[in-house]
């Protein structure tokens, strides 16, 4: 299982610290108890168009001995593309902003690539709009939930959920997209029907599936 946490780095200090890169304590998604490192893998990521060969930690759970990937928030479960660039061509067309093919070409990535991830956060629109609604209601948020199930609708809860998320403790230095792959998981544009969660300390903020 892999497990996005909250890593605030650019991507050119994570790949430039190789496997010196340093990644908190992460507790085990099966038990709780808190992991060791374990070893890790390379993996690239593109961000302004040029690729980064960057060390992805691994940890181990000593109590129920699974292991687990640690990967950092600016990385996209699948994806090669940096969360701000995907998020920025989403948003971008979602807000009616721009069409996929200006802004897949202003932030230099293939045009059907692009296309893809705005077709695949359509497919999941419905589930993330009520999700990160849910959302902003566990972290005490009155919110007006709408019937708009549509990218537009899903991209309004998003940006309520990271409103809130980012009045606590260490997660307005992020931003807005790499909140969205840290509580999804690193699966915000993936054929996924697990609820977005939000982890403060210890404890996990866990909306219903919808």
């Amino acid at each position: 299982m892999a497990i996005v946490w909250a890593c605030p780095s650019s991507v050119d200090a994570y790949a430039a610290a190789g496997r010196g890169v340093e990644v908190p304590p992460a507790s085990c998604p099966t038990c709780t108890a808190v992991m060791s490192p374990w070893s890790g893998y390379w993996r690239f990521v593109r961000e302004a168009g040029r690729c980064h060969h960057l060390f992805v930690a691994r940890g181990r759970c000593g109590t129920c001995e699974c292991t687990h990937a640690l990967i950092p928030a600016f990385c996209v479960r699948n994806r090669l593309d940096a969360a701000e660039t995907i998020g920025a061509v989403i948003g971008a067309v979602a807000e009616g902003r721009s069409g996929v093919r200006p802004a897949a070409k202003l932030l230099e990535v293939p045009y059907t690539t692009a296309r893809g991830w705005v077709r695949s956060f359509a497919r999941n629109a419905g589930r993330l709009a009520t999700s990160f609604a849910a959302l902003c209601v566990e972290l005490g948020q009155d919110v007006a939930v709408t019937a708009d199930r549509s990218a537009r609708g899903a991209l309004a809860a998003i940006d309520a959920a990271w409103e809130v998320a980012s009045g606590l403790p260490g997660w307005l230095e992020l931003g807005r997209w790499r909140f969205c792959s840290t509580v999804c998981g690193g699966s915000l544009i993936a054929l996924n029907t697990n609820s977005p969660y939000l982890v403060v300390g210890r404890r996990r903020f866990m909306p219903p599936v919808p």
